[in-house]
């Protein structure tokens, strides 16, 4: 590979890592903004329509709440079900939504912000390793 190729290959690296960075910093500051600004309320969980009776918790059911002005909402669940915490049909959840667009939600306790540093972290080693890229065929 030609030092050319490889810069090319070091830019659309950095390229990629700073775009899985911005989506981590952007999941975090939705998240945040929701936490701060947003209303709280209590939401059920439904099953989904299209679920199956013999399977026991669907990865992402329903989540059915009212809002202030007492609109009913019916949401997919924007975190899945796991093992350690199911979520059952019938369960009440705590959430807080964003008053202009209620199906935006954060469910608290489950927040995914482990996920968004993974985002940030892989960013940040991705564009690190393009800049070594670089400097190794600089030389």
């Amino acid at each position: 590979m030609s030092t050319g190729d490889m810069v090319v290959v070091a830019v659309f690296a950095a390229c990629g890592g700073g775009v899985l960075a911005l989506a981590g910093f952007a999941g975090l500051r939705q998240s945040r903004r929701i936490e701060r600004s947003g209303i709280k309320a209590w939401a059920l969980v439904k099953r989904s329509p299209g679920a199956r009776d013999d399977e026991p918790s669907p990865p992402r059911p329903l989540l059915q709440f009212t809002t202030e002005d007492g609109r009913v909402v019916e949401i997919v669940s924007p975190v899945p079900a796991t093992r350690r915490r199911p979520l059952r049909d019938g369960d009440t959840l705590l959430i807080t939504y964003d008053p202009a667009d209620p199906a935006t939600v954060v469910v608290h306790n489950r927040e995914r912000r482990l996920l968004d540093y993974g985002f940030i972290a892989a960013g940040a080693l991705v564009a690190l390793l393009a800049l070594l890229l670089v400097g190794l065929v600089a030389r």
